[in-house]
């Protein structure tokens, strides 16, 4: 039996297979490590710290496919890290005139840290992509149910009327601020370079006069943020991390938690464009892109939790504090970059019911709109009076199954009242059509 593919993600279907999963693959990983390590060498090369064939010598050699990322899995049980038998593989691969200008001056946790960077940056990017298709789709969900009517729902029971077009614009905006705060993320996140404790003395032995000319260097190198200091106990780029991936899984979860009530067989009020099969039950067409997105809004906030638990790091690099911060990490691009996939796909093959929204609105015989009743009645026949009114009509609608309309409409007391316009939901929305072109001014 051949081994099992480490990556395949047979326990993850929110995440396999999304672009997400292939750029935080071992592979990927490996390949950012080189990167890092590559771009080092050009830095010192372009400040005169490293000849230029030293520079491209690295760079040539710095191919993920020369490499066994199964072996530096292993020995890397040895000091604790991939880069320690890493740089030893790529010395050799590089050769022996050029070979000592690898990684030359760096500890392990600089190249780790930018390499976990670029790793990052190159998800959140497609994170982006997907996350600016899912608020278009929305956007156009919302314009188009602009007046749709359904019914509001607060603590499970049908409230007031709202709209379809207002979720929809809620919706949106979450992902816009998932969005936003990605995209500000990405853009501050920096390179790693500080040297064996943070001092950047090491390059000053190698012949740098200024090393924070070097740090400046590498960051352009790699397209990344230059740090303002070293950052290997100070993981504000880690935390800002977290909080912008767990913020996005719950957007997105927000909207799937939505999905899964309104497409209950006895609500039907949405329906995903492609439902999944049951292996048991042949009619089913279960909500699976809402159930995999919500699935990942549940596991974020703890995977971000132990990156926020890991700023109290100690000393100039922590034992076990950085260390704690990889895989969580990777699973938070993971669960994000899957979510905000599925998201796409929700979005875009939505499908409104809105005959059965306007069905439900009368589920409770026109009580849905007792709070205007109310309003309205207290002028006409006093506030006591109102409520003795409502509360009497409320009972009746309930047990003798009868409209509320109906009902009002027998009391002399209301004859000067059109209580067929007062108990229709349709025109009780408020400013919901305001406020959804209002959210849908937001770009």
């Amino acid at each position: 039996m051949p081994p099992a593919e480490p990556d395949a993600g047979l326990l993850a279907p929110g995440w396999t297979d999304s672009p997400a999963a292939s750029a935080t693959s071992d592979l990927a990983c490996l390949r950012a490590m080189l990167d890092a390590e590559a771009a080092l060498t050009r830095a010192q090369a372009a400040l005169d710290l490293a000849p230029r064939a030293a520079a491209t010598a690295v760079t040539e050699a710095a191919r993920a496919d020369r490499f066994d990322v199964r072996s530096l899995a292993r020995r890397a049980r040895g000091g604790g890290n991939p880069v320690i038998p890493l740089v030893a593989d790529l010395t050799e691969a590089v050769g022996a005139e050029y070979g000592p200008y690898v990684h030359r001056g760096a500890t392990s946790q600089d190249i780790m840290d930018t390499a976990t960077i670029l790793v990052a940056v190159r998800t959140l990017d497609l994170v982006l992509s997907d996350l600016e298709r899912t608020q278009r789709a929305l956007a156009r969900l919302a314009a188009d149910h602009r007046d749709t009517v359904m019914p509001g729902r607060t603590l499970t029971q049908h409230a007031v009327p709202t709209t379809f077009g207002l979720k929809a614009a809620g919706w949106r905006a979450l992902v816009l601020d998932a969005r936003d705060r990605v995209r500000t993320v990405r853009e501050q996140l920096p390179a790693q370079l500080g040297g064996a404790a943070g001092t950047l003395a090491a390059f000053t032995a190698y012949g740098a006069r200024d090393p924070r000319a070097l740090t400046a260097a590498y960051a352009r190198e790699l397209g990344l943020a230059e740090p303002e200091l070293p950052w290997h106990t100070l993981r504000t780029p880690i935390a800002d991390l977290a909080g912008g991936l767990a913020f996005t899984a719950g957007a997105l979860g927000k909207m799937a938690a939505d999905v899964l009530t309104l497409s209950r067989t006895e609500v039907a009020e949405v329906a995903e464009g492609a439902g999944g099969g049951s292996s048991a039950m042949p009619h089913k067409a279960n909500p699976v892109r809402a159930t995999l997105i919500a699935a990942a809004a549940r596991r974020a906030p703890q995977l971000a939790a132990t990156l926020y638990g890991s700023l109290a790091a100690e000393d100039e690099r922590p034992a076990g504090a950085w260390h704690a911060e990889w895989e969580p990490l990777r699973d938070l691009l993971r669960l994000a970059g899957g979510a905000a996939r599925d998201a796409v796909e929700l979005a875009e093959g939505l499908r409104v019911h809105t005959d059965a929204m306007r069905a439900h609105l009368g589920l409770t015989h026109g009580l849905i709109v007792s709070e205007r009743l109310a309003a309205e009645l207290a002028p006409v026949v006093g506030r006591a009076r109102a409520k003795e009114l409502l509360t009497e009509a409320a009972r009746r609608a309930r047990t003798e199954g009868r409209r509320l309309a109906e009902i009002l409409a027998e009391e002399p007391e209301l004859k000067d009242l059109d209580v067929e316009v007062l108990t229709d939901p349709a025109r009780y929305t408020g400013a919901a059509p305001a406020l959804t072109d209002r959210a849908l001014e937001r770009s």
